[in-house]
């Protein structure tokens, strides 16, 4: 669930620091008052969660002078501004310096919720692009991303960090919605190109005129993306797209900076969709620009071969979402997990994702339906048992993992209750936690 705003109200008055307090924790938000605007300054920083309205006119640091601190700190923070009548000239100031917007007094309260809304959205806004700009320049935040303790994700991630340290390009393919971006921001985080540019052009989507000009120039707004990515990673996705007489500019250039024509390594990270199992890059480009390309190269399982993750996945995905929603989420049963780990999973990560949402969606309504959820997203019947079915065994133990974290994550940890509940003595359950890798730890709190 995403962390709930301050609205930080800075007033010499108390009486109008209580009343907009009063009227915004009605509101619903959680509100923070400060008598100065020194006072407020001590409890800031750059990433403060929330928004400021502040007075105009205050003894000491007056509202202007504090408007244009708060800007020092955070030019992108949200400050409404309360000024009294006859100071809407100040407030014009105020405005230009960076102000979010002014209330003057006597305000209406509902226009103060309503501006307060907004700049609480704006501000999440611009929280939530640094956290992700963040992410996508730390490598060990990207792999604990690429979720799951499958073997073929173990050695996904073992892949990505032996294959970041190089200097060759890489393609990147396989099925829609199995990370592929993701991955490649991991291979340009988790490398010596830490800290350069990650420049991404999704082939697909100029026409080839307009892709000519952003990789390669002139450009009137910016530097083309060859150029840009020198020394960090130029990465091309949807790369079966690219035009015939770009792949012939983009082998030019890769030759020229083979002979070194340019002192600053380029490295391409290529990105393939492969929705046709017959039917791989090789066959899509020029084979020339293909070898250089796939000088090396790393696949992401689809989520089908993916084993227990497709049940702990779709779990974590439940959770997520009854939390958001603020209801209880679903429980899976044996039936539930056996089509599960049956389907085929077309869609992959993503297709879970919306199936799960969807899941405590229809159990908030009270109708619950794995089979009809699947059937919904594949258009054919869901059938109990598929032709290329796995082993057994895999079945059995992927239910049983998932039977004892959803009840450890019931019962908080409690092994007692766990014991209980599934009538196991406590050296089984020892057991089997360790077999598949569940701690207590991780269950309590």
């Amino acid at each position: 669930m995403a962390e709930q705003m301050t609205i930080a109200i800075v007033d010499d008055e108390q009486d109008m620091r209580e009343s907009i307090s009063q009227w915004l924790t009605l509101s619903g938000y959680r509100t923070q008052t400060f008598s100065s605007a020194e006072e407020a300054l001590k409890n800031i920083d750059g990433d403060f969660p929330g928004i400021f309205i502040s007075d105009i006119k205050m003894p000491g640091m007056d509202g202007i002078t504090f408007l244009k601190r708060l800007q020092s700190i955070d030019n992108q923070l949200p400050v409404i501004m309360i000024t009294g009548h006859g100071d809407v000239s100040m407030a014009v100031e105020a405005m230009r310096i960076g102000a979010y917007d002014f209330l003057e007094k006597p305000f209406d309260p509902e226009r103060m919720a309503e501006l307060t809304k907004r700049a609480v959205h704006t501000r999440r806004l611009t929280l939530d692009n640094r956290t992700l700009r963040r992410e996508l320049s730390d490598g060990t935040v990207l792999l604990r991303k690429l979720m799951g303790s499958s073997p073929v994700m173990e050695r996904l991630r073992e892949d990505i960090l032996d294959l970041a340290q190089a200097d060759g390009h890489i393609l990147v393919s396989g099925e829609t919605g199995t990370g592929k971006s993701l991955i490649a921001h991991a291979l340009h985080a988790c490398g010596p190109r830490q800290g350069k540019k990650f420049v991404m052009v999704n082939c697909a989507a100029f026409a080839e005129e307009e892709l000519a000009r952003r990789l390669f120039g002139p450009m009137d707004d910016g530097t083309p993306a060859l150029e840009a990515s020198l020394g960090g990673t130029l990465c091309l996705e949807d790369v079966e797209s690219l035009p015939t007489s770009i792949q012939a500019r983009l082998i030019g250039a890769l030759e020229d900076h083979d002979r070194g024509a340019d002192t600053s390594p380029l490295r391409i990270i290529a990105i393939s969709n492969e929705p046709d199992p017959n039917t791989s890059l090789e066959d899509t480009i020029r084979q020339d620009l293909y070898f250089r390309l796939a000088a090396m190269q790393i696949t992401p399982p689809p989520l089908r071969a993916r084993g227990e993750d497709i049940l702990n996945l779709f779990n974590r995905y439940v959770e997520t979402f009854a939390d958001e929603y603020g209801v209880d989420g679903p429980d899976v049963s044996a039936k539930d997990a056996a089509q599960l780990l049956q389907a085929p999973w077309p869609g992959n990560i993503r297709q879970l994702i919306n199936l799960a949402e969807r899941a405590v969606l229809q159990h908030r309504r009270g109708s619950y339906s794995i089979a009809n959820l699947l059937m919904d997203d594949t258009s054919e019947p869901t059938p109990d048992v598929i032709a290329e079915g796995k082993p057994l065994k895999e079945y059995v133990e992927a239910f049983e993992r998932m039977l004892i974290d959803n009840t450890m994550r019931r019962h908080k940890g409690s092994i007692q209750s766990v014991m209980e509940e599934l009538s196991l003595p406590r050296r089984t359950l020892n057991e089997k936690m360790a077999k598949y890798g569940l701690s207590r730890s991780n269950y309590v709190g």
